[in-house]
């Protein structure tokens, strides 16, 4: 598991750094975000859920069985939308109302 960064998509608007418990995400000379030491990533995901480009993406690697499939995060009002892009195959989202989420 890990984060991984499409430069391309990034427009280098830091929130992503700011959030970063870890202080891992540091921007390269054109502004766009890098991880500094990716093996040291917590895999909080905390930088997917402030990326509003889909330039941050949580890796599922085949060890959790994820089978190198990218799951990104944006919101909508009070949702949440989680979407699972696998590398073969249609997107699945998932949608969590934000204040039921720790609803147990």
């Amino acid at each position: 598991m890990s984060v991984v960064v499409n430069q391309e998509k990034c427009v280098g608007c830091r929130r992503c750094v700011e959030v970063c418990p870890g202080n891992l995400l540091k921007t390269d000379a054109s502004g766009r975000v890098y991880i500094r030491r990716p093996k040291d990533c917590w895999g909080c995901t905390s930088c997917i859920k402030e990326c509003a480009r889909d330039a941050i993406a949580f890796f599922l690697g085949a060890d959790i069985g994820g089978r190198g499939s990218r799951l990104y995060t944006r919101t909508e009002g009070d949702d949440r939308i989680w979407t699972i892009v696998p590398p073969a195959g249609e997107p699945r989202t998932i949608t969590v109302h934000r204040k039921d989420a720790n609803r147990y």
